[in-house]
């Protein structure tokens, strides 16, 4: 399953996620060997300036393998031709990072882009283009929210491109309830705690019946070993990934094992199974019952 999203949370540059989730997915094409790094999100231009200025030193690490990082800084005196270079990169860039910030301020200004020629939706639009086509959408901490249906601040309607999910990030014990009271509110969406440092990428799909599938890889990464920075990576203090059902149900996923899931309307809770290195196969996420295969295209080409 080859992603087209990464949602992620982390202190930092950590190695793994930022090396083999992001970077090397730009590397792979002959030519265009792109990352496009939006800090809109980020309320002043120094904000702006400073959350770029916390990607540049490590992207700049690769330029001699061809890696090419872009930027681009918000700002109300944007000319026409400004926005028009502006989706142009976004269009074509091989990977697009949506940074961190206020998921609010994020969306608005995502949306005045499109709204300077006359779209708002355009942004969005391009978005899921860029899914279709197979290219690389990644959202770290408040860009992590705005890919997801509903960010995790409750009541306000995001991107939408990983459908019916919702991402606590920089998780912590401290955010248990609110989990809980996401996977109580949304009860179609699945809500999962993202602790520093660690995501889940996402590929999405059509079943033989016209229905959808979604294939959610979850990645932990222990990388970052700077000793001041401990308290922050909570993954190496043995946090996983938390998932949370409208029922209480509760589930601790750790960096390779995956989850799939079948989307229908009218059924909140849907099919579900898991599979990981520690499982002889799937298994069934609401019952824990085993379903017999470790196929994963067996189970979406039986829908």
């Amino acid at each position: 399953m080859r992603p087209t999203e990464l949602v992620y949370s982390s202190h930092d540059r950590c190695e793994y996620l930022h090396g083999h989730w992001i970077v090397e997915r730009a590397l792979e094409g002959p030519d265009n060997r792109t990352i496009f790094y939006l800090p809109c999100s980020s309320p002043s231009r120094g904000d702006q300036e400073y959350s770029w200025g916390t990607f540049r030193p490590y992207f700049e690490r690769f330029r001699e393998r061809g890696l090419e990082a872009r930027h681009f800084y918000w700002s109300e005196d944007l000319r026409r031709e400004d926005v028009e270079l502006f989706f142009r990169w976004l269009e074509e860039s091989r990977v697009v990072i949506l940074g961190g910030g206020m998921t609010t301020t994020g969306l608005e200004r995502y949306a005045d882009f499109g709204r300077r020629l006359g779209d708002p939706e355009r942004f969005v639009r391009v978005l899921r283009e860029r899914q279709a086509r197979g290219l690389y959408n990644v959202g770290f901490s408040a860009g992590a929210d705005q890919l997801c249906e509903w960010s995790c601040d409750g009541g306000v309607r995001c991107l939408g491109l990983i459908e019916r999910v919702i991402v606590q990030l920089h998780h912590g014990m401290e955010h248990a309830e609110r989990v809980a009271r996401l996977a109580r509110s949304y009860p179609d969406c699945y809500v999962f705690g993202l602790p520093n440092d660690s995501g889940i990428a996402v590929t999405q799909g059509r079943t033989p019946s016209g229905g959808r599938w979604q294939f959610l890889q979850f990645v932990t990464d222990e990388s970052w070993d700077r000793p001041e920075d401990q308290w922050h990576i909570k993954t190496r203090h043995g946090m996983r990934i938390e998932y949370r059902g409208p029922d209480g149900r509760d589930w601790r996923f750790n960096g390779g094992d995956v989850l799939l899931r079948f989307l229908r309307d009218g059924d909140p809770r849907g099919e579900a199974f898991v599979a990981g290195p520690h499982y002889p196969g799937y298994i069934d996420l609401h019952t824990g019952d085993p379903v017999g295969t470790s196929d994963d295209r067996r189970l979406i080409e039986a829908r």
